[in-house]
């Protein structure tokens, strides 16, 4: 066999896709933080469902959401050549090609939904294939490169997940599962818009209308404060409609006050501010907040069920 054969074999093998690869492409980070929010929904959803299902539900929405990121690797790869934050991902790196990341994200999404409908209920089935066609379709493939809103409204996709949670134990959707979605839906905007303000060039240089690359810097930290104050009052809806208690009610407010106040610090952020360091706080804040939120909710819910709380 000649020395050129062997290299190209070499070659081929170096460039197989490893383990780490697939897992990189279902976006494990994101993924996490979409099993924790719908475990807080199936935890405070009344009465209970079989661990056995419990798990299944679990298992289902973790793998809808790595079909999710990696179908939307899938599409966005070309911008994601292009994105620094971007370049090391699968398929820019050349580990996985883009019709491997569409055959691998449309057989999880098939097999998640298809899963959870028939071994949990046809409702939270139903709500996780929605949650994916919105993520896919309507964010990745329209929002995101058509306009300045696309965080606002794609991150109902994002917020989604407690309410499937939700209805795979009830089978129903409830205003409790709307106020847990509607806390995502409106954290979304300040948490990605403090992120673009620190990475306006490399969305700028992908062609991405995020709001600093259309509207400038001074109009996104506005949007930013609006979003925070917005959100703020959101957070404490728990207490106040009685499926948390009061101590969470006050640890949201103030939880809410200080992502007002680094908002506030974002807005009055100098245009020659080169370090950007108050949205990087904010950002850092931003994903602090939403895990307290949730897991004192979590906290509360499951000391409730063992007895400690009233």
């Amino acid at each position: 066999m000649s020395d050129v054969h062997l290299n190209r074999i070499d070659t081929v093998a170096g460039n197989l896709a490893s383990p780490s690869d697939y897992l990189a492409l279902l976006k494990p980070r994101v993924m996490s933080l979409v099993v924790f929010t719908a475990l807080v929904g199936m935890v405070l959803a009344p009465g209970g469902i079989h661990p056995v299902l419990g798990f299944t539900a679990l298992l289902c929405i973790a793998i809808g959401a790595g079909a999710s990121g990696a179908l939307n690797m899938w599409y966005d790869a070309d911008i994601d050549r292009i994105m620094k934050r971007t370049q090391s991902r699968p398929i820019p790196k050349g580990t996985i090609t883009e019709g491997e990341a569409l055959a691998f994200g449309l057989t999880l999404a098939g097999f998640s939904v298809a899963l959870l409908a028939l071994f949990v209920n046809a409702v939270a089935g139903a709500l996780l294939a929605f949650t994916i066609f919105f993520y896919v379709v309507i964010y990745s493939m329209w929002l995101k490169r058509s306009t300045q809103q696309n965080i606002v409204i794609g991150g109902a996709a994002g917020a989604l997940p407690p309410m499937v949670g939700w209805a795979a134990v009830t089978g129903s959707v409830s205003l409790e599962s709307i106020v847990l979605f509607l806390m995502i839906f409106m954290w979304t905007p300040p948490h990605f818009w403090a992120l673009a303000l620190f990475k306006s060039e490399d969305y700028e240089r992908a062609g991405i209308p995020m709001m600093p690359v259309v509207s400038g810097m001074a109009e996104t930290r506005k949007q930013i404060l609006i979003y925070s104050i917005l959100l703020a009052p959101i957070g404490v809806l728990p207490a106040i409609l009685g499926f948390a208690s009061f101590a969470y009610g006050i640890a949201a407010a103030a939880l809410g006050a200080g992502f007002a106040l680094l908002a506030f610090r974002v807005y009055r952020m100098s245009d020659d501010d080169k370090s950007m360091l108050p949205a990087k706080r904010l950002f850092a804040f931003s994903i602090l907040y939403l895990f307290l939120l949730f897991a004192m909710l979590l906290v509360e819910r499951c000391l409730g069920l063992l007895g400690f709380v009233a």
